[in-house]
């Protein structure tokens, strides 16, 4: 069973991950979404719409990757305790 310093650190883990995500998230759309020049001091209409599909599609991909992940890890478990077997 894990002790409450183990749950902690895995909780820090998390929160380092999930802070390291929205940077790159962050990032990745303003660069393809925001002009470098602007013009205006709020967003314009095709940016925010660039922003919004930007952002679903990246925590799509994301949310889809860990599954995936996940299913591999499984996997891999499960092989790994069938060769211990044996």
């Amino acid at each position: 069973m894990a002790t409450d310093a183990q749950m902690a650190q895995v909780a820090e883990l998390e929160v380092e991950m999930m802070s390291d995500m929205y940077r790159r998230m962050t990032n990745s759309c303003q660069a393809k979404c925001i002009a470098t020049a602007f013009r205006e001091s709020e967003l314009t209409k095709g940016e925010a719409v660039c922003l919004d599909r930007c952002v679903a599609k990246y925590l799509d991909v994301h949310e889809k990757l860990g599954k995936r992940l996940t299913s591999m890890s499984q996997g891999d478990e499960a092989a790994l305790q069938k060769i211990a077997q044996q």
